[in-house]
């Protein structure tokens, strides 16, 4: 290479170097965790990967069978409830009755201005719900 050559190729290799450097900023640490200082509105998120990688099997999708159970489950029940509410508060509402399904049973009874509902589940588990009374 000629004295020029070498001068122009320098040049350019000094120019870039101290357009490098002009145009660098310096690096920041800003943490993610907010734990250690990070954004709060991180929590929610780190959170949950944490959780899959903890129990990935916790946020697999259920099957197709496992969404239709659910669904015929979940309106069997309601078919229930809409027939322990007509016994309750219908046209021909009773005082007192029990309704039973599988090892479930729901029994109600109105005593005075209130309507007092217990469920026993299969485990022998009540659980007493107090209402006021419907007025007729």
């Amino acid at each position: 290479m000629g004295g020029n050559m070498k001068t122009i190729v320098i040049g350019a290799f000094l120019s870039i170097a101290t357009f490098a450097h002009a145009a660098a900023e310096p690096l920041v640490y800003t943490p993610r965790n907010p734990s250690f200082g990070g954004n709060s509105f991180n929590s929610a998120h780190l959170l949950g990967i944490a959780a899959a990688q903890k129990d990935p099997e916790r946020f697999e999708r259920p099957s197709a069978i496992d969404n239709f159970e659910d669904i015929i489950t979940s309106r069997l029940l309601s078919q229930i409830a809409l027939e322990i509410t007509d016994q309750i508060y219908g046209e021909n509402a009773q005082e007192s009755g029990t309704f039973q399904f599988g090892e479930t049973s729901i029994n109600f009874d109105r005593i005075g201005e209130n309507l007092n509902i217990v469920i026993v589940d299969p485990a022998g588990v009540s659980t007493s719900i107090v209402l006021p009374a419907p007025v007729f």
